[in-house]
């Protein structure tokens, strides 16, 4: 069972990369700091904060290493200060490897263990769910408004019928 969730885990991981990447694919370099108002983020930001949330979860806490995540500043950073589209969605890649190898080599006593994250008192298996959770909601949001500035359909999942029955 422990094998099981770890490859759904990375699965989901690996999905939410795909969209990501072919969203960014539409976007350009300006594109990924537009934001639609004030109270929204841009995607940019949103690539650092997932960095940021995916390195403090599970590199930090599932991979027992310091904790040297700085939150605030993941929406801080603007346009001006070098951070390419290229360079962001490499970071955010490598972030979700370096993620995988953790959960690929987590035992069921480290799965199982609970410790304090970001305030919250989570097992392994919450600290996995939660960041696939995480992952997942923004990765929506970065298409949703890849969509909006592109008036684009994404084709997440060109060539498979979505209407197949349940066998």
């Amino acid at each position: 069972m422990t094998e099981e969730f770890k490859e759904q885990i990375i699965y989901r991981l690996d999905e939410s990369i795909r969209m990501v990447t072919i969203s960014f694919d539409e976007l350009s370099e300006e594109d990924i700091w537009k934001r639609s108002n004030e109270s929204s983020n841009c995607i940019g930001n949103l690539i650092l904060h997932l960095c940021g949330n995916v390195t403090q979860y599970i590199l930090a806490s599932l991979g027992n290493k310091e904790d040297k995540r700085d939150r605030d500043s993941e929406f801080e950073i603007k346009e001006k200060e070098g951070y390419t589209k290229k360079v962001m969605l490499l970071e955010l890649k490598n972030t979700v490897e370096k993620a995988k190898q953790v959960i690929s080599a987590c035992t069921v006593s480290e799965l199982m263990r609970k410790r304090e994250v970001q305030g919250f008192l989570l097992s392994g298996i919450g600290i996995a769910i939660h960041v696939v959770e995480h992952l997942s909601y923004h990765t929506g949001q970065i298409a949703f408004w890849t969509k909006q500035l592109k008036n684009k359909d994404l084709d997440f999942y060109e060539g498979m019928n979505l209407n197949a029955k349940n066998k």
